[in-house]
């Protein structure tokens, strides 16, 4: 057994699943990110303009689907879960790149994120490069 934690939540224009884009880039609007006080020097060394990618929990999806219709349109096959991108999943875990935009104390403004307000982010991790010191 093994536990997940809240380490923020993002605070979004976006409200209602069905308004949001698919993906950020369709037109997704800015968005905070409020982090955990807890988890304040997890930000050390992030900045305005990094490239993170959010991992968060769909916590309005479906865990019992287990095929879809590809960009829920339905004269695409119906499709498995792990070969899609859907909300809808055993594991509901969505994967979010974005740009940091600024940081005030514990909030990050990025973008574009298509994730609803209320969503529990699990982790942020910074896109890497095939540099050395990534």
């Amino acid at each position: 057994m093994f536990e997940l934690r809240q380490i923020a939540i993002v605070s979004s224009e976006l409200t209602n699943p069905d308004d949001a884009p698919m993906q950020g880039y369709e037109g997704a609007p800015d968005a905070w990110v409020e982090v955990d006080h807890r988890y304040a020097e997890a930000l050390h060394g992030l900045a305005a303009g990094d490239e993170v990618i959010l991992i968060t929990w769909f916590h309005q999806a479906d865990r019992n689907v287990l095929q879809v219709h590809p960009r829920s349109d339905p004269s695409r096959p119906l499709t498995g879960v792990f070969a899609t991108r859907s909300p809808d999943r055993p594991n509901p875990l969505g994967l979010h790149r974005v740009t940091v935009r600024s940081i005030e104390g514990t909030r990050l403004r990025v973008g574009p994120l298509e994730a609803i307000d209320g969503t529990p982010i699990v982790d942020i991790k910074p896109v890497l490069d095939n540099s050395a010191d990534s």
